[in-house]
């Protein structure tokens, strides 16, 4: 039984991506854990907002959004009925990344499932955003739903890496549970800004890394750019991938492909969900 954990904020956006999770474990028993945290919020100085009395707390905040709560689960209780699925629902007040965390580790959470703003690019995750803290603040792997993605067949899966870095078998054995679950083939991608050959440490986890996927369809390819970001994108557009898989490890990389300084739009991502695997 998975214990997958759902943030809401009531929006389109994240109804998308709790649709998107149903359909993706349609045939796994699933615990959904659907959360509405009223995020503390800090002022202009800094400082965090005034502490809310217990007493308002219940009376105004919470109790508006166990409505809302309600008011989702009769919507969820329209879509197709799946017995493996199971739904628990609550409200939270408090800042957004700890809440998550207290409630990752309480409830044994495996997987988180949020929904990315689409239409300003790679600015959905920008760091200081819901998605991109989450991304690098809590323990537990993360599936970014972008809001205009739909589910299909999982048939290719792409996973961009630098090479750089050996990856424990418990991440190796999370990529080999989804290529299983959803039969699909695996697009290992390195990206090189000059064209350099791999050295010889790159080399090993490269052969690594398709001796321990040699028994699923795995192939590995290698583009030149200059920019990483861009570059995923061209693969990902050029492969027509259904996912992109990275690890929070390599935060670095990471933050490369995902997080931009400037406000630049960027496609790749709008329609294609990326899974970030913690250790």
């Amino acid at each position: 039984m998975k214990n997958i954990l759902i943030p809401t904020d009531f929006s389109d956006n994240a109804w998308n991506a709790l649709v998107y999770g149903i359909s993706f474990f349609k045939k796994t028993h699933c615990t959904f854990h659907i959360v509405h945290i009223n995020s503390i919020n800090t002022n202009a100085s800094g400082e965090a907002a005034m502490y809310v009395s217990p007493d308002i707390l219940e009376k105004t905040i919470l109790a508006e959004s166990n409505e809302k709560l309600k008011a989702l689960s009769k919507k969820i209780e329209q879509l197709p009925l799946n017995v493996k699925h199971e739904f628990h629902f609550k409200a939270i007040y408090g800042f957004f990344t700890d809440q998550l965390k207290e409630f990752v580790k309480n409830k044994n959470i495996e997987l988180i499932i949020m929904g990315t703003k689409g239409a300003s690019g790679l600015k959905s995750v920008s760091i200081g955003s819901n998605t991109g803290n989450v991304i690098t603040k809590v323990p537990c792997t993360l599936l970014a739903v972008p809001e205009d993605a739909t589910y299909s067949k999982i048939s290719e899966i792409g996973f961009p890496s630098d090479l750089n870095l050996f990856y424990d078998v418990k991440i190796l054995d999370t990529i080999k549970d989804i290529i299983l679950l959803k039969k699909s083939a695996l697009r290992l991608l390195y990206v090189s800004s000059k064209g350099e050959e791999l050295n010889a440490n790159q080399i090993k986890i490269k052969n690594l890394l398709l001796d321990y996927y040699k028994e699923n369809e795995c192939t590995f390819h290698e583009v030149t750019g200059k920019k990483l970001d861009e570059s995923v994108q061209c693969f990902t557009e050029s492969r027509d991938l259904d996912m992109l898989i990275m690890v929070a490890k390599n935060l670095n990389f990471l933050e490369r492909i995902l997080f931009r300084p400037t406000v630049e739009k960027i496609s790749y991502h709008t329609k294609v969900p990326f899974l970030v695997i913690h250790e």
